[in-house]
């Protein structure tokens, strides 16, 4: 075979636009004898592969289910969590009892309602606030986009 159409071929192969007898060419080429100089580094890698297509394996690896041991593991950490959880939250939910803020003086429960409800106020007004601003810029949405 010319050196030329091997040289075709190696560019055409090195940028994978060969076909299977194309290829098949190059590697019967590579691992005959006369090969030209200046192709020799390629020599090398056609002969790894005409010799790769001869090996056969023998040793066959049984092919198992992996075990699915880790996903119960999970589970089991997962309940004891949640029973642990919840035992701690009955433990403190039972064991502690909170000032609800009652008062035997009525004059000071009095002052402290008024307190209380002057803070809620305060932010109730604060989020008024806040809706007046989201009804104009709704409006101005409406005139824009109509």
């Amino acid at each position: 075979m010319e050196s030329t159409q091997i040289e075709q071929l190696l560019n055409k192969y090195l940028e994978g636009k060969t076909s299977i007898v194309e290829e098949r060419e190059l590697k019967d080429y590579f691992t005959s004898n006369n090969v030209a100089s200046h192709l020799q580094p390629y020599k090398s890698m056609f002969g790894y592969f005409k010799n790769q297509e001869e090996v056969q394996f023998t040793k066959t690896l049984p092919l198992q289910p992996r075990k699915r041991n880790v996903v119960k593991w999970i589970g089991v950490a997962a309940s004891f969590v949640v029973l642990f959880g919840t035992s701690l939250f009955y433990i403190n939910s039972n064991g502690t009892k909170e000032d609800l803020g009652t008062y035997d003086d009525p004059e000071v429960a009095f002052i402290e309602t008024q307190k209380a409800l002057e803070m809620l106020s305060v932010n109730v007004n604060y989020g008024v606030e806040s809706v007046a601003l989201l009804n104009e810029y709704d409006q101005s949405k409406k005139t824009i986009f109509k």
